[in-house]
């Protein structure tokens, strides 16, 4: 049966936070029981939504105070694993963290950072798939907060209209840049360069490695991870198979 739990107050910048305290049920704590279910939710690398998942709020807060919140934050986390915050090293590190979250690696959270995509005529009547390989792709495991490293393979069949080329190397980018399941990266892909191109014969194939996979748990140092989104004529076998030939797959 659980006991009742209590709660203990702590301050940030002025604001009053309620924290509540771990609770036990059959001698393990809520916050023990959580914990598994957790674990085996990122284990397993699951994810639970083609959405990024994001508060209603989550752009209330502009960049500055974001990182004023996650040097904090950090700064007591290094606290916390017992390092010496005055060393030369190490003093600057929160706020270096801090501005790497919010300007960098996660710069794809914030919409206003999605490329602004223009389209062209499709003047040289171009009517076979073009395909974009091996586009560089960082992202991160939103399980572990973890590094995915590795190569996008992007095609499409112009419907009319074509983009440049970069552009699709920047819609990689921009959805890679946030706390990723690859699964759910590559649909996201698919379905913007869907949209922009306004055309469904899309093909979006990522070959990734997972840091968590790496460095913790099964601590696998060569394995990769493929995933694939078809869309309109990449479903027929004979484009797909001429898809994965141009990026180097066997079909």
């Amino acid at each position: 049966m659980f006991t009742q739990h209590k709660t203990r107050t702590m301050k940030l910048d002025g604001n009053i936070l309620e924290v509540a305290e771990s609770y036990r049920l059959n001698g393990s704590s809520r916050y023990d029981l959580l914990l598994d279910k957790n674990d085996t939710i990122g284990d397993e690398h699951i994810g639970t939504s083609i959405e990024t998942p994001m508060r209603p709020d989550a752009f209330m807060m502009d960049d500055a105070s974001k990182m004023k919140v996650i040097e904090h934050h950090f700064e007591e986390i290094l606290n916390t694993l017992g390092m010496d915050l005055s060393d030369d090293s190490l003093k600057g590190t929160p706020h270096r963290v801090a501005k790497m979250f919010v300007k960098e690696i996660f710069h794809g959270l914030n919409p206003a950072n999605k490329p602004k995509i223009s389209l062209f005529e499709n003047k040289f009547r171009y009517g076979q798939m073009l395909v974009e390989k091996s586009i560089s792709l960082t992202s991160t495991c939103e399980h572990h907060f973890l590094p995915i490293i590795g190569k996008a393979h992007v095609a499409y069949i112009s419907g009319g209209k074509v983009i440049g080329l970069s552009k699709i190397n920047r819609i990689v980018d921009y959805f890679a840049r946030r706390p990723q399941v690859q699964e759910r990266l590559t649909v996201q892909i698919a379905d913007e360069l869907k949209k922009a191109l306004e055309t469904e014969d899309v093909a979006v194939m990522i070959d990734a490695r997972h840091m968590c996979v790496a460095c913790r748990g099964i601590q696998d140092q060569s394995s990769t991870t493929i995933t694939a989104e078809y869309s309109g004529q990449f479903k027929n076998d004979k484009t797909k198979e001429e898809f994965l030939t141009y990026v180097g797959m066997e079909s």
